[in-house]
């Protein structure tokens, strides 16, 4: 087989990828351990790539993928490759978020209602002897208006699935237009502002969006809310939703991702993070996962399909 239909896989791959790829004439070889600088050494003779997150594809990384057509990462977030530099070096690259859409967005709806029903103040309580009802009443989600902050795959399944709770939902998404429907209302983010009760992120981390949520953002909603983030770390500062929630602006926040982690996002040593992190982990009504939105069971075969699918269009199958 050619050179020229090589593809090196550089993280684990789910065997439908492996396989699909294979039928489709592909030659696929595996080098998920392989450290960085033997990759870069044998890169030049193969035509894709498949990665999630373990390097950084830089320009000078680019540079050593003479024959390389396309890059597949299995996942959503792109902020780990240099992707306009590939494009103009003639390779495709593609992610998958169409395959954590589900499972993302049942984790934030988790979160809300985790949230307005004080579930993790009220399960510690419990567990430390105490039995306390009056404090933990719920805010019932048909009562509340949901903002949705980015409009796309994540966004526009957590509108689905919110709309069987009879909450008013609404959305600002930066890039997009005309997308209102029967899932959300299409507002302003000064709408978000005014309106919103809880708040949900759902954007793309880049250099453009860093800290989007800061001390200004937060200080902008006419009432307290409750604020979720599952998309990226850096797109929220730790230390202004600290500041935001010592002043009382927050009714409480949930946290999928933080602005800590490390690339692979694999790791965390929690008890180095810095003290707005520790602060956020004393209280009560703060939750925070493990960067798990995205990690069903079902997830890895999901971003297979889509990127076989994708690969297959660009290229025939």
């Amino acid at each position: 087989m050619p050179s020229a239909r090589k593809v090196i896989l550089i993280d684990k791959a789910h065997p439908y990828l492996v396989e699909h790829l294979t039928q489709m004439g592909y030659e696929c070889h595996d080098h998920q351990h392989a450290p960085l600088d033997e990759v870069e050494a044998m890169i030049g003779g193969y035509f894709g790539l498949v990665i999630r997150s373990r390097f950084s594809l830089g320009r000078e990384f680019l540079d050593k993928c003479t024959e390389l057509k396309f890059i597949a990462r299995m996942g959503i977030g792109l902020e780990h490759i240099d992707v306009e530099y590939a494009e103009r070096k003639g390779i495709r690259v593609f992610n998958s978020p169409e395959g954590s859409r589900d499972t993302v967005a049942e984790h934030t709806v988790g979160l809300i209602l985790g949230l307005t029903h004080f579930l993790f103040r009220a399960g510690l309580q419990v567990r430390e002897g105490e039995w306390v009802r009056e404090a933990n009443k719920s805010y019932e989600l048909r009562h509340r208006t949901v903002g949705i902050i980015g409009f796309g795959n994540i966004g526009s399944a957590v509108a689905q699935r919110l709309s069987s709770f009879g909450c008013r939902v609404i959305a600002y998404d930066k890039f997009k237009a005309n997308y209102g429907g029967m899932l959300a209302e299409e507002v302003s983010l000064e709408t978000i502002f005014r309106e919103a009760d809880i708040v949900t992120l759902h954007i793309p981390y880049a250099d453009y969006n860093h800290h989007f949520v800061d001390q200004a953002f937060l200080g902008s909603f006419h009432n307290p809310i409750f604020l979720v983030n599952t998309s990226r770390g850096l797109v929220l500062d730790t230390q202004a939703l600290v500041n935001a929630h010592r002043a009382g602006r927050l009714l409480g926040a949930a946290l999928d991702v933080v602005e800590y982690e490390e690339q692979s996002f694999s790791t965390l040593d929690i008890t180095a993070m810095p003290e707005p992190f520790q602060y956020l982990r004393r209280a009560d009504n703060v939750i925070l996962t493990p960067h798990t939105a995205g990690m069903s069971r079902e997830v890895m075969g999901a971003h297979a399909r889509v990127l076989v699918e994708k690969v297959g269009h660009a290229f025939g199958l």
